[in-house]
């Protein structure tokens, strides 16, 4: 399965992951550190709970670490793939709430991650658009440059399901 889209101009993300909001992480496998070399992030036990839309063997976490693993690709999601997300999404917002660290995280920690990191801050009672912005300030400029990823957000992922199984219909 592909998951990994080719076009990547944008620069890496300059930590391994950042805090979106108090016990949500958003991160990668991958960062660029100052001398513009990259390097692996590897979750150790430093969470509660890691989410991992993209693996590597390798990348942690502990073993200790409630891991939960859906790999998605970085472009159009099916129905499934949408409904995994919301899933996904929940289970971040709702341990969240329980007062639990959570690492959201994908290759370079900017789509896939974004996607269900947006989800769980709408979930968590924010606004698709206000879910992306703090995305972007807190991680990265380059955060959801998926436009795909960014209108099933603004759609939200309910309409998204509906719409995506219309596709699937044609």
């Amino acid at each position: 399965m592909k998951t990994r889209q080719k076009d990547r101009e944008t620069p890496g993300p300059q930590a391994p992951w950042n805090e979106i909001r108090p016990l949500l992480w958003m991160g990668g496998h991958y960062w660029t550190d100052q001398t513009g070399e990259l390097q692996p992030a590897i979750a150790g036990s430093e969470f509660d709970l890691v989410i991992s839309l993209f693996t590597l063997p390798g990348h942690g976490p502990h073993p200790g670490v409630e891991h939960l693993i859906s790999e998605i690709p970085d472009g159009p999601l099916t129905v499934e793939q949408i409904r995994s997300v919301q899933q996904l999404a929940l289970t971040a917002s709702y341990a969240v709430r329980s007062g639990r660290t959570v690492l959201v995280r994908c290759h370079s920690g900017y789509n896939r991650s974004g996607l269900v990191v947006a989800q769980a801050l709408i979930e968590l009672g924010q606004d698709a658009a206000t879910a992306v912005e703090v995305i972007r300030r807190r991680r990265s400029p380059w955060a959801l440059n998926n436009q795909t990823f960014e209108q099933y957000l603004t759609a939200g992922l309910d309409v998204a399901c509906l719409l995506t199984g219309l596709d699937a219909l044609t």
